[in-house]
């Protein structure tokens, strides 16, 4: 049997969980690292609409809200076959630690290789960009911006 095709990313960031919790869920701190336009509702059932370029939007449902320690939401492109909305699984876990939060997400139900690998750069882009917010950084301009993701 083959290994399920799964995205995983694991950083420490010098911030309380409360604080990634927030930079996770409000669309105006989302908005701080990631993307052009933010919508969330982050309840079991709640919207999660994040346009992550300003050419690409992400869209899903909140699956599991566990303030300051787990997000769980079905995530997918607007516009695609290959990821539509709602056809994979984010999870995130918020773990205290000294001097910090251990950031762990999950990413399942990618369609194939080539789809985890896009994924798993994405994400360790834009988690790069909220540790620098959550550590009191500046991010700089998003050099994805614009980017629709099929180049």
């Amino acid at each position: 049997m083959s290994e399920p095709l799964v995205v995983r990313r694991e950083t420490h960031v010098p911030a309380p969980p409360a604080a990634i919790f927030a930079l996770l869920t409000d669309p105006e701190k989302i908005l701080r690292w990631m993307g052009t336009e933010a919508k969330t509702e982050p309840q079991p059932g709640g919207i999660y609409l994040v346009n992550v370029t300003g050419a690409r939007v992400a869209r899903g449902a909140f699956r599991e809200v566990v303030p300051v320690h787990r997000l769980a939401y079905s995530f997918g492109w607007e516009g695609s076959e290959e990821v539509p909305p709602g056809s994979s699984l984010v999870e995130i876990d918020l773990i205290e630690q000294p001097e910090g939060t251990l950031v762990r997400l999950t990413h399942t139900g990618l369609p194939t290789a080539g789809q985890c690998e896009a994924h798993a750069k994405g994400w360790a882009h834009y988690l790069d960009r909220m540790a620098a917010v959550a550590s009191g950084r500046d991010p700089g301009p998003d050099p994805m911006r614009g980017h629709d993701g099929k180049s």
